[in-house]
């Protein structure tokens, strides 16, 4: 019989389970990716704020699944997918034809109408993002420390992150330690200390997604930390002079975006209905309707469970649903008319760090919080890394970290300027 062939757009957590199991599958299967590497998205902030390096959370897909001998890892962009001729263009021409696709492409972040806004407040979800901001926090206390103005020296010294979910939480915590512990020597003209982080919500507390107990208390945590609160707030316009946020007004040089995602308009071929932040709704086994053979997982895809909660785009979920599909299709190859088991999801909880020994977490019912939310963070952290050397690498560096304040991936990239937009100049 003559082998199908799968196509898997996408090598995030959603893909690359899928792919893990159709292992010994009867199908032929390509894995596509804009990137060669897998990227462990939870820790990028990490990366993003001189904690770990870039290869602690990234790993070459070709490493990943150079033994799986029914996988071809292609490097490439798809630009159209074409589902009635199933077959899908790549951005030099190519066209590959599938029986099987599955659509696990991941998210960028949204400005909300605002794509002007990018080029000072970047968001995170890539390597290049992480390197971008790292370059940005490193060279501004450079900067700092350069500027003979007192007056003109604190848009150095301050800090915005638009959004509080998890990775506002964990960047605001995590550069708060920075200026207190790593950088608290360093600087002959500056006190790193006496700089200041924003973190703004337009909900009405932290975390929103998390029991009111445990925003208190991350509110409380990181107020003790210095950083500065603002919810109920909503931002009205960032240029190279700060934020705006209605008559409130913050002169910054430094500010982070955490405050939306959104998806690629490569999705917009699929011709199929999709939510308000552009996501697929798909049906009951992933499929899209009346596609039962394209499948669409993780963050591209809008799923609503049976009790009416519309699960999230983070890892836990993108791993079960490749999971599921990876399962249903070896299912069907074997058994074609087998009916389809619908996807249902095992709520896990939800985790957040705030800095060393201090976390959140819900699950199974429960609140934990300080140090024990915190061990179970990294424990879960490091169980779901792939590769034992990132692993290994990753617990050194937190040791190390946490003993003696120390950051290893303190390296600028660049010269003095690069990581300032074009129209930027000292002023």
């Amino acid at each position: 019989m003559k082998r199908k062939k799968l196509i898997i757009i996408g090598g995030g957590f959603a893909g690359i389970n899928a792919c893990k199991a159709l292992k010994k599958a009867n199908l032929n299967i390509t894995l596509l990716d804009k990137k060669n590497h897998h990227l462990f998205q939870p820790l990028l902030y990490q990366a993003a704020t001189a904690t770990l390096s870039p290869r602690d959370i990234s790993v070459s897909l070709r490493e990943i699944f150079a033994k799986q001998k029914n996988t071809t890892v292609l490097m490439g962009e798809v630009i159209k997918i074409d589902k009635e001729k199933k077959e899908i263009t790549l951005e030099n021409g190519d066209i590959l034809e599938f029986d099987y696709l599955i659509v696990a492409i991941g998210a960028r972040h949204s400005y909300f109408g605002n794509e002007q806004w990018e080029q000072y407040a970047p968001g995170i979800k890539t390597l290049k993002d992480a390197l971008l901001i790292r370059n940005h926090i490193l060279t501004a206390f450079e900067r700092a420390e350069r500027e003979h103005f007192a007056s003109r020296r604190q848009r150095f010294l301050n800090f915005v992150i638009v959004g509080a979910g998890p990775t506002g939480v964990e960047f605001a915590g995590t550069i708060a330690e920075l200026l207190k512990t790593t950088f608290k020597r360093d600087f002959r003209h500056i006190d790193p200390r006496k700089a200041n982080i924003y973190l703004i919500e337009g909900a009405d507390r932290p975390l929103p997604p998390f029991p009111k107990k445990l925003s208190k208390y991350t509110k409380k945590t990181l107020e003790k930390m210095g950083v500065k609160i603002l919810t109920k707030t909503f931002v009205t316009e960032i240029n190279e002079f700060g934020v705006m946020m209605g008559e409130k007004f913050i002169e910054s040089n430094n500010i982070i975006w955490a405050a939306g995602n959104t998806v690629s308009n490569m999705l917009d071929s699929l011709d199929t209905k999709r939510d308000r932040a552009g996501r697929v709704v798909v049906c009951g086994d992933l499929s899209i309707p009346n596609s039962r053979d394209i499948f669409v997982l993780g963050d591209a895809a809008s799923f609503t469970t049976t009790k009416g909660q519309n699960l999230p785009g983070v890892a836990t979920v993108a791993i079960q649903q490749g999971r599921y599909v990876g399962k249903l299709i070896k299912q069907e190859i074997k058994r074609p008319k087998r009916k389809r088991k619908l996807f249902k999801f095992f709520d896990k909880g939800s985790l957040a760090t705030i800095g060393s020994g201090k976390a959140v977490a819900s699950a199974f019912g429960l609140n934990f919080k300080g140090l024990v939310a915190w061990f179970v963070w990294g424990f879960v952290h490091v169980a779901y890394l792939i590769g034992f050397r990132n692993r290994l690498s990753v617990m050194f560096e937190w040791a190390l970290h946490h003993l003696t304040g120390a950051r290893a991936a303190r390296i600028i990239h660049g010269s003095y300027g690069d990581d300032l937009p074009k129209n930027e100049t000292d002023k």
